[in-house]
């Protein structure tokens, strides 16, 4: 682990890093009703992927073309390579494919809502982060909220239920931005170089081959049959929204607050996408649903305000590279 000296965050940091994390929560409430929605339109979950992926990467190399004799670095290609396949091919091909088979609540408790306990188990075992006990009960929290919800799906497979399928896709998805978060705070990675990282990664690889795969009929590509409505609203959503906004915004709240304290920050996705999802995309909320989502929301805010008050980030991170 890094050993470099810390200093106390400024008051000019702490704002950008707040005004990140609202960021954050508009674009991370949206992405489970649009990617829920999705469900009910033409393009295929690797479609969105697929989108995602071809817009926000020629955006990103434009930035990163007109940034790079101020502030860019290149990362390791190792580096490199491991952040754009965690937080890009893997995780957009669990999490597109999870909102085919779960609902949005399921979606708000499993994939924002049970972020927390993936990241602060990875904290432990890569950055020797030990949780406080106000911290691990609102963990224990979240786990519970995550057996309501999951094992309320499971007990329907028998039944010829699919909703567990979504289930485990969300926390496979979840598990892998919560290790995509540790990695960027163990490698001193800045949130632009991060985002960079995913984008380029996925428009050198994911975007060539799965283009050639549709082109050659190897998948199931529907973007010959969608509108160019569809089409040009998931690519901006998606690919500049998603993906260059919200990633770059998160990465710095995870920069500015640590990797831990910023998932819990997010503790108003899950409710309010869950919410919101009933009159917008006309979906009900089981109880089970309910008690779970009111144990990962609460385990979410006591483990926020188990968080340090006062927060602090090696200077190089701060630092403009």
């Amino acid at each position: 682990m890094d050993s470099r000296p810390v200093v106390p965050l400024d008051p000019r940091a702490n704002r950008v890093g707040w005004a990140c994390a609202a960021v954050v929560l508009c674009i991370w409430t949206s992405f489970i009703l649009v990617a829920r929605s999705s469900a009910s339109g033409t393009l295929s979950p690797f479609d969105l992927a697929f989108l995602r992926f071809l817009v926000s990467g020629l955006v990103l190399v434009a930035l990163a073309r007109w940034r790079a004799p101020r502030t860019h670095t290149a990362l390791p290609t190792a580096r490199w390579a491991a952040l754009g396949v965690i937080a890009g091919v893997a995780y957009c091909g669990l999490a597109y494919s999870a909102f085919f088979f779960a609902p949005a609540a399921h979606g708000a408790v499993l994939l924002p809502g049970s972020l927390p306990l993936w990241t602060a188990l990875g904290a432990w075992w890569l950055l020797r982060e030990r949780p406080t006990r106000q911290r691990v009960a609102g963990l224990a929290l979240i786990a519970g909220g995550d057996l309501l919800v999951g094992g309320a799906s499971l007990l329907h497979a028998l039944d010829g239920g699919t909703v567990w399928i979504g289930d485990l896709l969300l926390l496979g998805a979840s598990a892998l931005w919560g290790l995509y978060t540790v990695l960027c705070r163990r490698w001193r990675v800045s949130a632009f170089e991060a985002t960079l990282a995913i984008g380029s990664f996925c428009l050198v690889s994911a975007v060539p081959l799965y283009a050639l795969a549709a082109a050659a009929g190897w998948v199931d590509s529907r973007l010959g049959a969608a509108p160019w409505s569809e089409i040009l609203f998931q690519g901006v959503f998606q690919g500049l929204l998603s993906m260059v906004v919200a990633g770059i915004a998160f990465t710095q709240v995870v920069v500015t607050f640590g990797a831990v304290r910023s998932t819990m920050i997010t503790a108003l996705v899950p409710p309010i996408a869950a919410l919101a999802a009933v009159p917008l995309l006309g979906e009900a909320l089981a109880p089970t649903t309910w008690f779970g989502l009111a144990a990962v929301t609460g385990g979410l805010l006591l483990g926020l305000r188990g968080a340090t008050a006062r927060t602090s980030v090696p200077r190089p991170v701060l630092e403009a590279r």
